[in-house]
């Protein structure tokens, strides 16, 4: 009875920790905020200006802005998908903007990390993003 213990516990242990894997989250976005401002002549929206590193595996869900946004890649790689249309692979030197309630999100599908700077026009006081179901 004993020799069916021992792989028994093996069985079961690789099981859990297969399953404590599979529970993990992904790894999130690391923002670095530059600078909030009013924009000049229209107190009523603000610029900023932040850089993103994108861990590999990483990414956002689908969401929109209160207003426009522009990115710029610096390093790696970043899958670009506007909700509905392909994805669009974003490489260094590639930039993009993204008219304002436009539903979107960035992933980093690659095994290198990623980074990118993005400047945004928002509407002052409103939350930054909203999320919106797959």
């Amino acid at each position: 009875m004993n020799k069916f213990i021992a792989p028994t516990i093996i069985v079961v242990a690789a099981a859990l920790s297969a399953a404590a894997l599979a529970q993990a989250p992904a790894p999130r976005f690391e923002n670095h905020r530059y600078f909030t401002t009013p924009l000049e002549n229209d107190p009523a929206r603000e610029v900023g200006m932040q850089s993103v590193t994108a861990p590999p595996g990483s990414g956002n869900q689908f969401h929109r802005h209160p207003g426009d946004q522009w990115t710029a890649v610096q390093e790696g790689e970043i899958t670009f998908t506007v909700k509905g249309k392909p994805p669009v692979v974003l490489r260094a030197g590639d930039s993009n903007y993204v008219p304002r309630g436009t539903i979107h999100r960035q992933q980093n599908l690659t095994d290198k990390p990623a980074r990118y700077i993005e400047m945004r026009i928002f509407d002052r006081g409103k939350p930054a993003a909203e999320q919106v179901a797959e």
